[in-house]
């Protein structure tokens, strides 16, 4: 009996097969009945006939994968028209291609190919396309028709979200009107390829999220949403079409982006250990991916309160609007624009403006598209197309700049128009200052830089005998706040040594659990070591604390000017990016905030 057993559970499966499936193809003579399925040849995708959520008793033709437990349908044929019954047969005719037939043979959905062929057959492929070709002929460029054209809420590998720029043809996802209902709904998320192609998500007719402009690696707006050991992203771009797809790295991951009902837009992935799906990536994240929250020229902080505030050098259009909490008005420049002798400051770390009236060139340098645009009055702004090697191509801003946000890590780079009077007090180094300046200036300032010289080295050997800390100094760019009435820069220097964040990184070993001496509210304190031997204690202010850039700037300032011998030294600080940090010495044997508070703290 042992040496049958094989026969008989291939004779079961195939038993099972012709039961429950037709193998992947349905010709004008195999149609597939509601309860019967096709499976494409490697079975990661099956096409049938469901009822969606809980509820619904209506009947839809859908693909959805197979080896999952839950049915999560990736398209609907008949998403609009459904069927009241399970009557529904669905078939190949000579002159409609696949359509869904109800109990009176009436056609409710069909491919309605414009070509036929004499011999069409509808085969499940093992991308979880759909196609209609001949059956001769399995050429993708020469399908009549496929899925993958028409997609439905979700976007799965190898799938094109983009544009034909032939045919005008548009492949983009619609959320479901609800979990029980496929129509069409509210919002719509398309690779829009106006300007320069990014990603956008629309309610109605309305930009609701902005992912930003593809910079080679990633959506600027999105920075988490790289290659990894999951998938590959990709942006594809040529006279004929663009469009943005992904493809899965490990092919056993089950994966997809799917727009829900409510609008979240999410990348979702199947665990098998738990039998459900994550969410591994949400597009529209927090307060400050909504489209344009904080104007022109505004910029949003999820970190900030209040959240908008206007770009350094810009001002409030509205100020009572702004008082209100109603940032739609956005900013101004503090001093309008000349055209002649303007010039650029660089702001770092931002999610790039909506680029839907931008300009691009995959060819120049950076010095090239600085040029173009300062011949150009209308231009307000410039960067570098691609991130990769170091940057190369231009992208340039034609109109106001909106829909910037502040990241707190991958941000960008962007160089803003601003007049000649204000590129002098930029806090980081402009490209626009006009060569006749330099011309009046450069003498003055070697000048200048002699006598600097010679004071600094007396000032350095002096400062080596007292101290063995040697750093730079620097300024501290105070946040543009615009609920202070005064008019006080907001660049103030400090009379304090300023460590650079790499130098913090070594000397706490990267700031491991192994250095960590004590922690508060306001975060973490580490030992470290500096380059010449000295041992510090680095209190490093959490992004989470309640301490802001202000309470932080004061404290500085306390401390820096209290001398006492009772009370620890404060040795520098550093301000880069999101990261602001105390460095203090190091007392043996003795915690940082028993030195800086009192015994009463610990108690």
């Amino acid at each position: 009996m042992e040496k049958f057993l094989p026969f008989l559970l291939l004779c079961l499966v195939i038993f099972l097969r012709k039961v429950n499936g037709q193998g992947d193809m349905i010709t004008t003579t195999k149609f597939i009945k509601d309860g019967e399925t096709i499976v494409s040849s490697d079975g990661t995708f099956e096409l049938g006939f469901f009822s969606p959520g809980n509820t619904s008793t209506n009947r839809y033709v859908g693909i959805w994968y197979k080896k999952i437990s839950v049915i999560t349908p990736v398209w609907v044929a008949n998403r609009l028209v459904p069927l009241t019954n399970k009557s529904g047969v669905l078939k190949v005719i000579q002159s409609d291609g696949v359509a869904l037939q109800n109990v009176t043979n009436s056609t409710i959905w069909s491919t309605n190919s414009s070509r036929s062929v004499q011999n069409p057959v509808a085969q499940l492929l093992d991308t979880g396309n759909f196609v209609l070709r001949d059956a001769n002929d399995t050429n993708p460029e020469n399908f009549l028709w496929q899925s993958f054209d028409y997609p439905t809420d979700m976007l799965i590998a190898n799938m094109k979200l983009g544009r034909d720029l032939v045919t005008g043809f548009e492949r983009y996802l619609s959320s479901w009107k609800s979990s029980d209902d496929p129509a069409p709904g509210d919002y719509t998320y398309h690779c829009d390829p106006t300007g320069y192609p990014q990603d956008v998500m629309r309610k109605g007719a309305d930009v609701i999220y902005r992912a930003g402009p593809w910079n080679g690696l990633r959506w600027s707006g999105a920075p988490n949403m790289v290659n990894n050991s999951i998938t590959s992203f990709g942006l594809v771009m040529n006279n004929k079409e663009i469009y943005y797809k992904y493809e899965l790295v490990n092919k056993s991951v089950v994966s997809a982006l799917v727009v829900k009902p409510n609008g979240n837009t999410m990348r979702l992935i199947w665990i098998v250990k738990t039998q459900g799906w994550v969410n591994y990536h949400s597009a529209d994240a927090d307060d400050c991916d909504t489209y344009k929250l904080c104007g022109a020229y505004g910029t949003c902080n999820i970190l900030s309160d209040p959240v908008c505030h206007c770009l350094d050098k810009f001002e409030a259009k509205h100020q009572d609007d702004w008082n209100r909490a109603d940032w739609t008005s956005g900013c101004v420049r503090k001093i309008p624009l000349n055209c002649t002798g303007d010039g650029f400051i660089m702001y770092s770390g931002v999610k790039l403006p909506d680029t839907r009236t931008s300009w691009f060139n995959e060819t120049m340098s950076l010095d090239e598209c600085r040029a173009v645009c300062l011949r150009n009055c209308s231009c307000m702004g410039y960067t570098n197309l691609d991130i990769r090697n170091g940057g190369s191509g231009c992208l340039i801003w034609i109109e106001e700049l909106i829909d910037i946000r502040q990241l707190s890590q991958s941000g960008q780079d962007i160089y803003i128009r601003m007049s000649a009077s204000e590129i002098g007090s930029a806090g980081s180094s402009s490209k626009g200052d006009k060569s006749v300046i330099l011309a009046v200036a450069l003498p003055l300032l070697f000048a200048l830089i002699l006598l600097g010289l010679g004071v600094g080295l007396i000032l350095y050997k002096r400062r080596r005998r007292e101290d063995p800390v040697v750093t730079t100094r620097g300024r501290f760019s105070g946040h543009n706040n615009k609920n202070d009435n005064s008019n006080q820069s907001h660049h103030e220097d400090f009379e304090l040594p300023l460590l650079d964040l790499l130098t913090l990184i070594n000397a706490t070993d990267n700031f491991s659990i192994a250095n960590k001496i004590g922690e508060g509210g306001f975060g973490l304190v580490y030992k470290g070591v500096l380059e010449g031997g000295q041992e510090v204690a680095v209190k490093r202010l959490s992004e989470t604390s309640n301490q802001g850039f202000h309470e932080f700037k004061n404290e500085v300032n306390c401390i820096a000017k209290l001398q006492h011998r009772n009370l620890v030294k404060l040795l520098g600080c550093c301000v880069q990016g999101e990261e602001k940090m105390l460095v203090y010495e190091y007392l043996q044997n003795k915690s940082l905030d028993i030195y800086i508070f009192g015994e009463i703290i610990i108690s």
